[in-house]
């Protein structure tokens, strides 16, 4: 199955549940089970939703991992200015952790969806250098996840009040005060 123009993935089969990420054109899924007019499915990246099932359909794209020129933050940096979206993964709107996905997607590499599943598939580092991934949270779960630029600086999709899109930015202190850990994927 595949989706044939951009759609919101659920957490509940209902237009009104939370959208927890967005599902792309090409993009493979394998349906789970089927509600009513909605579809659990399973991406490429093991992240299961709701779609409604008119979203699915069209032809797969048989490119739709493949990669461009460039690294990961080459990828982010083209996306500064986009504005900040929960669950969003394009150019019209993208959160934190679908910011880190689509750069690496945007390589050819599938890495997880969520910051914290993020943290958990990358490697602590003693040094950061540009490009690493600086984890923010609570003590025991990442919510937060950056690209880590050097001299203090990071690039993120921000979701705080007065600032809500992609940018580059001094490590804000609320972030540095709940930093967990810099990681490579």
């Amino acid at each position: 199955m595949f989706v044939h123009q951009p759609a919101p993935l659920r957490s509940e089969p209902d237009d009104d549940s939370e959208q927890v990420s967005e599902l792309l054109p090409g993009e493979p899924l394998r349906v789970v089970e089927r509600r009513g007019a909605w579809a659990l499915v399973e991406t490429a990246y093991d992240y299961r939703g709701w779609v409604s099932e008119a979203a699915l359909g069209g032809d797969p794209d048989p490119a739709w991992l493949e990669p461009t020129p460039g690294a990961p933050l080459d990828h982010a940096r083209t996306l500064l200015g986009v504005p900040y979206r929960w669950g969003g993964m394009t150019a019209h709107g993208i959160d934190c952790s679908g910011l880190v996905h689509m750069s690496f997607r945007a390589v050819g590499r599938l890495v997880p969806r969520d910051a914290a599943d993020q943290e958990a598939a990358a490697r602590v580092v003693d040094e950061a250098r540009p490009g690493d991934l600086v984890f923010y949270g609570v003590e025991d779960r990442a919510d937060h996840v950056a690209f880590w630029l050097g001299d203090g600086r990071i690039l993120h999709a921000s979701g705080r009040e007065g600032v809500r899109r992609v940018l580059e930015e001094a490590e804000p202190h609320d972030l540095t005060a709940r930093r967990r850990a810099v990681r490579r994927l």
